[in-house]
């Protein structure tokens, strides 16, 4: 398969590379040339190097060069093939191609059509729709004027069941492809989203790959806030809300601003803070850093830094090293979030980001501001909590800067207080005592971290009371099973992603394995209520409440691997007597191994499925002992 060489320099010469480039670094005009930090490494002073008028690029650090189409490869991990493909789409350019390599990019093409014309759709109910006066009545409440709608495209997703794919004439494939829809347990093709206020999520080009909807005031549905699911054109990890329109400003600073949420975006953008951004109701991830630090070199976080802890700094601070990042932290009012305050009070906002302070200094600060400082004992307290916090930055001289900080507040000798830091890293980092914040970030916001595989986010994600999934099986004790509690809160709060990846034989406890019964043959949650057990009623409503806070994939992956160990578990004593047995032993125990394996997972995962199904209904009713 290829393509002809007159497509190809027709692709180079209609491509910008300027424009290009600057939609993954920050790129300032130097006579002739275009220079920024470089996209490829690290580093604090520019490097890197664009000449428009030929269409190259080179960096002086990393030796790093080439034309547009090994830029897209770089940074895309795409194939020549592939790269020519993407960037001739990009230019409006038909090319000529043997066989049938275009496929995959003219479906990511159609998706991306797809996504524009829903978020005009949406954008254009919001505005003159009769079902939208009340999401129209909420947003003025909210100080959002005509002008913030159309700035931002908000739009109304109405309460149907499938107008936008029917309006749209959407398939099956390109409503699932795009995450605008999906095929529900009766089979009809559905849209994703119903009764709420839609934003945009955009690649840094502006296209829309994405939307993020909220429920109205008052809305029945217990989850407030839902995300599109990742497809071939979006990864949560990949995408920050609102970079397309915020960029400019954070190349104008040098500073980029990450909160929570998308009013929180927007509040700030009202508030004449235009760089502003946010996760897409996932954990502030690296790639997200990697991406912000090709347009700024400092991160100033804007939502609750007590919350963030231990968990939260090490990764900080790694961040930093090896990232060349400086991370500060907006300390806003107590009980505020910028959203609120934006509409209450804009200067307070404005200054908080203006008086931004390193994250270490502000957990030392935070400590040291809410004790008590007039008692001997206080003081003591309050150093010893301090330096806890000060024991966790891997540099010595910044270290020894907070220790002088923390013996004049609390009136000791620094060299007291040395000693006692040594002490402390030696020993490692101590639990937090019962309810403080930072024990191990219950509560926290999706962009504090927490996700699994994630530095800092150890086990917790799998296990709410820190019992490791020991104790009572009772579906909602201290020791209860995580992993599966985790993905019933995904099959109420977003069915879409795993409701066709779960079966009861993967539920170990009872009570659980109950509850998705119960949504299984409901036709909605409500009705899974009505009709369960008082004890899968508790369950359901609890769940109801609580949001989801691992992604799906990790959530049946993990739920997969425990199902299928405890069946080997049981399989074992079989294939003692047993050569069949034996045989399916080995088969399974090579899945398992391969859940490992990116490349092997996904067919690993179905085949354990499978397996598991096949198993308890082989043992009656799907019930391990």
């Amino acid at each position: 398969m290829g393509i002809p060489d007159e497509d190809v320099a027709r692709v180079r010469a209609a491509t910008d590379i300027v424009a290009l480039v600057g939609e993954h670094a920050a790129l300032k005009r130097q006579g002739q040339r275009w220079v920024g930090l470089c996209p490829f490494h690290g580093e604090k002073s520019p490097s890197f190097s664009v000449n428009a008028e030929a269409g190259l690029y080179y960096c002086f650090g990393c030796q790093a060069k080439g034309d547009a189409i090994s830029f897209v490869r770089a940074m895309e991990h795409l194939d020549f093939v592939d790269a020519v493909r993407r960037l001739a789409d990009k230019a409006g350019i038909t090319i000529r191609e043997d066989g049938t390599g275009g496929k995959d990019n003219q479906r990511r093409k159609v998706f991306l059509d797809a996504m524009e014309q829903a978020t005009e759709w949406y954008h254009h109910r919001l505005l003159t729709g009769s079902d939208a006066g009340q999401a129209r009545d909420y947003l003025r409440s909210r100080g959002y004027d005509g002008e913030v709608v159309r700035r931002f495209r908000l739009g109304w997703a109405p309460d149907a069941w499938d107008a936008l794919c029917s309006t749209l004439h959407l398939s099956e494939e390109v409503a699932a492809g795009s995450g605008l829809g999906f095929v529900n347990r009766r089979g009809r093709l559905q849209d994703a989203f119903r009764a709420r206020i839609l934003f945009p999520i955009c690649d840094p080009s502006g296209n829309p790959v994405a939307l993020g909807g909220r429920v109205l005031p008052g809305s029945p549905d217990p989850a407030k806030y839902k995300n599109s699911a990742e497809t071939p054109i979006y990864s949560k990890r990949r995408t920050l809300y609102a970079l397309n329109w915020a960029k400019q400003d954070i190349i104008r600073s040098g500073e980029v601003v990450v909160c929570e949420g998308y009013t929180d975006v927007i509040g700030f953008f009202e508030a004449g803070i235009e760089r502003a951004v946010a996760t897409c109701g996932t954990a502030l991830a690296e790639e997200h850093v990697k991406l912000l630090r090709n347009f700024a070199s400092r991160v100033v976080l804007a939502f609750d830094a007590d919350r963030a802890g231990q968990s939260a700094a090490g990764r900080f601070y790694e961040w930093e090293r090896r990232l060349e990042i400086d991370v500060a932290v907006a300390a806003l009012p107590p009980g505020s979030d910028p959203a609120d305050l934006a509409r209450i009070d804009p200067g307070a906002l404005r200054a908080a980001v203006e008086r931004a302070k390193p994250f270490l200094r502000f957990r030392v600060e935070r400590i040291l501001d809410a004790a008590d400082l007039t008692t001997p004992e206080g003081r003591a307290k309050a150093a010893d909590a301090a330096l806890g916090a000060v024991a966790e930055h891997p540099d010595d001289l910044v270290r020894d800067q907070y220790v002088m900080m923390v013996a004049e507040r609390c009136r000791l000798e620094p060299h007291q207080l040395r000693e006692r830091l040594e002490r402390l890293r030696r020993e490692g980092p101590r639990p937090a005592p019962a309810g403080r914040a930072d024990a191990h970030d219950e509560g926290s916001g999706r962009a504090w971290g927490g996700d699994p595989g994630e530095p800092g986010g150890g086990d917790r994600t799998w296990d709410d009371a820190g019992s490791g999934g020991r104790g009572p099986r009772n579906g909602h004790s201290a020791g209860e099973f995580r992993p599966g509690l985790e993905a019933l809160r995904l099959a109420i709060h977003r069915p879409e992603d795993v409701g066709h990846r779960l079966e009861a034989a993967l539920f170990r406890d009872d009570v659980q394995r109950a509850a998705f019964l119960a949504l299984v043959e409901a036709d909605d949650l409500h009705q899974a209520i009505d009709g369960a057990p008082p004890e899968v009623e508790a369950l359901l409503v609890r769940l109801t409440v609580e949001e989801p806070r691992s992604q799906p994939d990790e959530v049946v992956l993990q739920l997969v691997r425990d199902a299928a160990r405890r069946e080997l578990s049981l399989i074992t004593a079989e294939a003692r007597t047993s050569p069949a047995a034996m045989e399916e032993a080995a088969r399974a125990t090579g899945w398992v191994q391969e859940l490992d394996d990116p490349a092997t997972s996904v067919a690993a995962t179905a085949s354990l499925v499978a397996w598991l199904v096949v198993r308890s209904q082989t043992n009656g009713s799907g019930q391990h002992t």
